[in-house]
């Protein structure tokens, strides 16, 4: 379900593709739009739900972009939206999701769903599908027999079992006793 207050910010250096997309989410969400890293940084702010970051851009590429987002404690859901296949150099990258352009509109909108709805999963689950989403782009890559793919299955794997051990500790009588006692 979408709200018109979630806040979408397009970043790319090619503006008819910015006004494409911004045209494809106007009537879902209030979007905002940059053409360059820096002019990105000056609209970035708390009250941005998701960015959709170009990795390739004159000025300062995506990657330079987003770690100054998260170095500005700003933690918007975001996703590399680019033309640039992944390789290993993605694994260390602070990002959501990583989708190769060109994308449609349903798939646009479709990404912008999965990442509102992981926005208000815990730390431990945000985690897991950011680096399953890495994992993903490294297959689709061609980029899963190397060390950084293998040393990157390994991190979600802990990740799936810290997981797995926080479920397992909640008591599950405990969790639907108020529903026993509806019965």
């Amino acid at each position: 379900m979408t709200d018109e207050h979630e806040t979408v910010l397009l970043v790319d250096d090619e503006s008819a593709l910015v006004d494409l997309y911004a045209n494809y989410l106007g009537g879902a969400y209030r979007v905002l739009t940059a053409t360059s890293g820096e002019e990105a940084l000056e609209v970035v702010s708390d009250a941005v739900d998701v960015v959709l970051l170009d990795r390739r851009m004159p000025d300062m590429r995506g990657e330079e972009v987003l770690r100054e987002i998260r170095s500005n404690g700003i933690e918007p859901q975001v996703a590399m939206l680019t033309a640039v296949e992944p390789t290993v150099d993605i694994v260390d990258m602070p990002f959501d999701d990583y989708r190769v352009k060109p994308v449609d509109k349903p798939e646009l909108l479709g990404l912008i769903e999965t990442l509102l709805e992981r926005a208000a999963y815990d730390e431990h689950s945000q985690e897991f599908f950011a680096l399953a989403s890495k994992k993903a782009a490294l297959e689709v890559g061609d980029a899963d027999d190397t060390d950084e793919y293998e040393e990157l299955c390994v991190e979600l794997e802990e990740v799936r079992e810290r997981i797995d051990a926080t479920l397992d500790r909640i008591d599950t009588r405990g969790a639907f006793a108020d529903l026993a006692k509806l019965s």
